[in-house]
Parts: C-alpha cells; sequence; structure tokens
C-alpha cells in the first residue's frame, strides 16, 4: 500500500486547531459572553444589540423603592360642573385604575409634563364620552397624569374612582382652585 498524498500532516492537524480555537474564542468573547451572560470585555455586545439579551432579567418581577399606594375618591358633578384629578407619576411608573359614573361624562385622559409650561405641552391620550373606563397606565414622562371630567347635562352625576400604583400624591383642580390628596401606602 501507498501512502495518501492527501493526508494532513501533524503540522497542518495543529495548526487547523488553533486557527479553530481562536475563532472559537473570538466568537465567545464577541457573541457570546455578550448575549448569555451580559460580559462584554471588548464592547461589542453592546454594538451588536447583543448585551441587552444577557442582561434581560429572567424573572417577571420588577422591585420599587417607592411604596406601592392606592387612592380612593367619590365626586359629585352637579349639571355642566367639571373637575379634574390627576397622580404625581415618574417616568415608567404604573397606575391601574377604574373609574365609574351614574351618567355620561364627557372626559379626557392626560398629562402635563414637569417643568414644561403651557397648555402647549400638555398630551391627551383619550377624549370620549362614557360612564366608565378601566386600565393600566404607563407614564410616558414626570409630571401629573388623570383625567378631566365634565358633566354636560342638568343631571347629578356621581364619579368614583380607584386607583393604585407607584404615585406619590394627587391633586384636584376644582371649582377654581387645586387640592392635594396624599394616597394611602398599601404596606406600611
Amino acid at each position: 500500500m501507498t501512502p495518501h498524498d492527501d493526508t494532513p500532516s501533524s503540522r497542518t492537524l495543529a495548526l487547523t486547531a488553533g486557527i479553530t480555537a481562536l475563532v472559537a474564542g473570538g466568537i465567545l468573547l464577541v457573541a457570546v459572553l455578550p448575549a448569555e451572560f451580559g460580559i462584554d470585555p471588548l464592547g461589542t455586545g453592546r454594538a451588536l444589540g447583543l448585551l441587552e439579551l444577557g442582561t434581560a432579567a429572567a424573572s417577571p418581577l420588577e422591585g420599587r423603592e417607592q411604596p406601592h399606594a392606592r387612592d380612593s375618591a367619590q365626586f359629585v358633578l352637579e349639571g355642566f360642573q367639571s373637575l379634574e384629578y390627576k397622580y404625581h407619576l415618574t417616568a415608567g411608573d404604573t397606575l391601574v385604575y377604574s373609574w365609574e359614573a351614574t351618567g355620561d361624562l364627557v372626559f379626557d385622559m392626560h398629562a402635563d409634563p414637569e417643568g414644561l409650561p403651557g397648555e402647549e405641552s400638555v398630551r391627551s391620550f383619550e377624549q370620549a364620552t362614557g360612564a366608565s373606563r378601566s386600565g393600566v397606565y404607563h407614564a410616558p414622562f414626570t409630571g401629573i397624569h388623570g383625567w378631566f371630567w365634565e358633566n354636560r347635562s342638568f343631571e347629578e352625576v356621581t364619579l368614583r374612582l380607584e386607583a393604585s400604583g407607584f404615585f406619590d400624591g394627587a391633586v384636584l383642580f376644582r371649582d377654581g382652585g387645586s387640592f392635594d390628596r396624599v394616597p394611602e401606602p398599601v404596606l406600611e
């Protein structure tokens, strides 16, 4: 039998193994460590958008320093009366709410960004007529967030609001004045 000319030599095998180890090490440093473990020694994980994969929370839980609060309020609106009720929220805070009225009210769910004066800075999220709404609101910016309600009928309407979330206070605008309210902490 004659030896095959295409059999790699020991030197070629060692060189191939070395190159393979270098490539694998590069892939480990560039992609695997940032994506799997949030370790980014070269900064390439952040540049490639892989770092977020490794730092993503393994749990759906999100802790907060601020205590969870709840608020309950009831208002009577005579014919053609209005009021505004807003919560102090920090950007990213969550408000779970439910309100119900004994008759239809015109309403505007809106927010005023902190530090930006004037009507042009107000952002409106829902304007409609109805007797109830419920849902979850995520504050897109720090400021006061809430509703304006107006009774456009001749009948008296009772409005009841329930809210909970990460807010540190509320303010009622009514009868030409503003009145601060402090929420109840859920746990003390």
